[in-house]
């Protein structure tokens, strides 16, 4: 795989020439955001000589004929007064300012929807405003792509209506025959990648072999949360050459963000910050990870240095959202969340964001809308599914509550949040079986919060499995103290207690005597402890010895696996306490 990206890799002075060449057919055609990202990469490249650069696209009959019109237009188009442009290219021949035609009318009725939205609904009515040109345009396009009279931008164009309006099989294989047209064209890309659910639809699509189709893998990636696969990726890029790339290093910060390892996503997006300090582009991004780390001062300085770069924009907006919500000034954080939204009706961060604000001011039913609406944008969200379940839980409808945390788990299979989650759901439904593989599973995957061997023992409780129990909490506190943690929570006076009564049972005294002594280091077990205690030193007078039946004192030793399907079952020995000291 490697030595197959190497060689599309193997000529840099070229693939330059080909950035700066569709930087210039896009920037004709008025799509900036693709013009922007052919420019940051041309600009981690080396620089070619004056005569090596590539030559303006030359001029035909039509594209003379339509000059006049398309240079007024293009004026137009550039101080969005799109009805006047699309007015002035009426009749015009040439594919640039045909293209430049139907773009304009499409963004018209784009920017239409979006003004009614903010005037005349509340930013959660959001979607009942439809585009009134797409039908028309889409009509149009349809004839032209029968007569097989498009371009590789008109083709794009045609697959964008035919996604937003929801014929999404035409339009993936639009957007399929569009990157084989004209292969450069990075919006083509991002449409497609937003059309492809998983890896196996991602198998079956027949894409060019062109170099830009590993950017695309590497972006579907970490769309699709394969993060180890897009950091492979992005790495080779980046030993192909792109080291310089802001937008590399952007893309790397936000697959470290989507695994949660925030030290290093922190690290990443400082690091970017000082090579591009007045970039804007998913800084909302970052302030997520401060947010989550606490960082109040550097959160409130990089709320403020947005909002001196541009207060208008919708980054800025969840920023600033973000430290108000840190400040438990939640009101305050929905209302620049509903800013973003009205400068961007489709901004998935804002919506889920938003919800999250509902859900602490308590607004079950608007945090539902919200996250329906990130649902809406993009259905591979899971931070809105899951967002759901938690609504669904606190209005008490576990299976509602069920499906949702379904769905949030089939988006990131790896998540222990998600796991634990799903286990709570099956425990309140008094599927318990279900109940122990999801809990079991969480803490096979890496359990983030350390709480799936609590549930798990506590379940083994109720179902008085005391052995598997015990063992839960043997494995619970050996992950607790290894990790060096600062032991606040009472789950671990509870583990101290349940094994201190366990080891009483067997008739283990120097364990049960061990852990009732950890007892007393926790205000809630501290009096049981005692209590303990005094037992077992009275039983120890009367010369009491364990029964032969019960468990030895053998090395306890943890199952290194074990199925998804069963929790451990061994016999429990006991705990060698001399390496915890809290």
């Amino acid at each position: 795989m490697m030595a197959a990206t190497s060689s599309l890799f193997s000529d840099l002075r070229e693939i330059k020439k080909q950035l700066l060449s569709i930087s210039w057919l896009c920037r004709e055609r008025g799509l900036m955001h693709s013009v922007k990202w052919a420019s940051e990469l041309a600009f981690s490249l080396e620089s070619i000589p004056l005569n090596e650069l590539p030559s303006t696209p030359a001029l035909t009959e039509e594209d003379a004929q339509d000059l006049d019109a398309y240079t007024l237009a293009k004026s137009y188009f550039d101080l969005k007064e799109y009805d006047r442009a699309a007015y002035f290219l009426r009749g015009c021949k040439s594919q640039k300012a045909y293209f430049l035609y139907m773009y304009s009318r499409y963004l018209s009725g784009e920017k239409r929807k979006d003004d009614e939205t903010v005037d005349s609904l509340g930013p959660l009515e959001k979607g009942q405003v439809k585009n009134e040109a797409l039908r028309e345009l889409r009509v149009e396009l349809s004839k032209k792509h029968k007569a097989r009279e498009l371009d590789g931008f008109g083709l794009y164009l045609y697959g964008v209506v035919l996604r937003k309006l929801d014929l999404v099989k035409e339009a993936l294989d639009v957007f399929v025959e569009a990157t084989h047209v004209l292969p450069l064209h990075w919006g083509t890309w991002l449409e497609l990648c937003n059309l492809i659910t998983d890896k196996e639809m991602l198998k079956f699509l027949s894409l060019p072999d062109c170099w830009i189709k590993e950017f695309f893998l590497a972006h579907i990636y970490t769309e699709q949360q394969l993060i180890e696969e897009a950091l492979q990726k992005y790495q080779s890029l980046i030993d192909a050459g792109f080291s310089k790339s802001t937008y590399i290093i952007s893309q790397i910060a936000v697959a470290y963000h989507n695994i949660r390892d925030i030290d290093k996503a922190l690290s990443i997006f400082n690091e970017l910050r000082k090579q591009d300090p007045y970039r804007i582009e998913n800084m909302d991004t970052f302030s997520n990870l401060l947010y989550v780390r606490g960082l109040k001062p550097e959160l409130s300085y990089l709320a403020h240095n947005l909002c001196d770069i541009d207060k208008y924009r919708v980054e800025t907006c969840c920023v600033i959202g973000n430290y108000y919500s840190l400040r438990s000034q939640h009101e305050k954080a929905a209302l620049y969340f509903q800013r973003a939204l009205k400068l961007n009706p489709r901004y998935l961060g804002a919506w889920t964001l938003m919800g999250h604000e509902y859900m602490e001011m308590k607004n079950t039913s608007a945090a539902i809308q919200a996250y329906r609406h990130a649902i809406e944008v993009n259905k591979r969200d899971y931070r809105a599914w899951y967002g759901l379940g938690q609504t669904y839980e606190i209005l008490k409808m576990p299976f509602y509550c069920l499906y949702y945390y379904r769905r949030a788990h089939q988006l990131r299979p790896n998540d222990s949040r998600m796991l634990v989650a799903l286990g709570e759901c099956y425990e309140k439904l008094n599927q318990l079986v279900e109940a122990k593989k999801c809990y079991w599973r969480a803490y096979a995957v890496g359990d983030v919060e350390k709480m799936a061997l609590v549930k798990l023992a506590k379940l083994h409780e109720q179902l008085n499995e005391s052995e598997q129990a015990a063992q839960c909490y043997i494995k619970y506190i050996q992950d607790i103290y290894s990790c060096g943690e600062i032991v606040e929570h009472q789950e671990v006076s509870t583990a101290f207690r349940y094994l201190a009564q366990y080891y009483f049972k067997c008739k283990l005294w120097d364990e049960a005597s061990a852990c009732a002594q950890k007892c007393f280091n926790f205000n809630d077990t501290r009096e049981e402890g005692k209590a303990l205690l005094r037992q077992i030193l009275q039983l120890r007078n009367q010369n009491e010895s364990p029964s032969a039946d019960l468990p030895t004192s053998a090395p306890f030793l943890f199952p290194q696996s074990v199925s998804a399907s069963n929790t451990p079952t061994r016999r429990v020995s006991p705990l060698n306490l001399s390496s915890v000291t809290p």
